[in-house]
């Protein structure tokens, strides 16, 4: 059975930061490209950050470019999500995805709640 389950939410004043972790079952994580994605109240699903199977190539969103980094450290079949600079903007629930690509996603977490205090 495939998982994705993430951990590292919370509350945060703005300006700081939080570090989202999504622990993958083997098959996925030596299988696909991982992503995040976040949907804040009110608004639909969007990309913020993916990278690559290899772990190469990663892209971002523009309003987390400089802010945010993604990894995955394939001993632990992990993925990170490090946000600094925190800003209300960012408060969202944050969804770990693999997949092939962007716009094609296989699996989906259960979600994290990040809230972003001003």
């Amino acid at each position: 059975q495939v998982q994705l389950v993430e951990s590292g939410g919370g509350l945060v004043q703005a300006g700081g930061s939080l570090r989202l972790s999504c622990a993958a079952s083997g098959r996925t994580f030596s299988s696909y490209g991982m992503g995040w994605f976040r949907q804040a109240p009110g608004k639909e699903r969007e990309f913020v950050a993916r990278i690559s199977l290899s772990g190469a190539s990663t892209t971002y969103t523009d309003s987390v470019k400089g802010r945010f980094t993604i990894s995955r450290d394939k001993a632990k079949n992990t993925v990170y999500l490090q946000m600094n600079s925190l800003k209300p903007e960012d408060t969202a629930v944050y969804y770990c995805a693999a997949g092939p690509s962007i716009a094609t996603i296989m699996y989906w977490g259960q979600g994290t709640q990040v809230t972003v205090s001003s």
